[in-house]
């Protein structure tokens, strides 16, 4: 199965445009978004056509391809007005002999993680940064970045699995930035 990853779309409508655009354009099978969909947060200036309104159908239009966590900027409105479920604190996929622990970053992260067995995959987003560090025991913390916000001069960015392979990038190019064999 080919999985896109994508967080931090913190309600825009034009990387929202451009999110559903790469998922055709990859044929990704589901998109999972790690939090952080409608709401821009008080710590953030607004992203580029800030349009929740927008980005709520077309993130319905999507329903049944859409995995979804709750990010520190979901609330209980935002579940009111999404046809799919959003308010989970984490989900995990198989991944071979490993589990992907997915996450919004804000509980669970590098610094902070659940507890996983050896080898397991921590992937969250929050801090709009790409990261591809190792911890504990061979583990391994990934990050797609943020569609909307990214920090640090990183790209506006998603992942995608497939194969056991993660590759990072562009959401408006498709460049690959990033390789991660698991």
């Amino acid at each position: 199965m080919k999985w896109m990853i994508a967080s931090d779309l913190h309600g825009s409508a034009y990387y929202c445009k451009k999110m559903v655009e790469a998922f055709e354009r990859e044929g990704a099978d589901r998109l999972l978004m790690l939090g952080d969909l409608l709401y821009h947060g008080p710590r953030n200036g607004l992203p580029r056509d800030y349009a929740p309104k927008e980005v709520i159908p077309m993130l319905n239009g999507l329903k049944n391809k859409l995995c979804c966590v709750r990010g520190n900027c979901e609330a209980e409105v935002d579940q009111m007005v999404l046809d799919l479920p959003v308010m989970a604190d984490y989900c995990i996929l198989p991944a071979g002999e490993k589990l992907i622990y997915a996450t919004h970053g804000h509980i669970y992260n590098g610094k902070n993680p659940p507890p996983l067995a050896e080898g397991d995959i921590l992937l969250h987003g929050h801090t709009h940064v790409p990261a591809w560090t190792e911890f504990g025991q061979r583990n391994v913390c990934l990050n797609p970045g943020s569609l909307s916000i990214p920090k640090e001069n990183s790209p506006h960015s998603y992942m995608i699995l497939e194969n056991g392979v993660f590759y990072w990038k562009d959401v408006e190019t498709g460049e690959i930035y990033h390789t991660r064999v698991l």
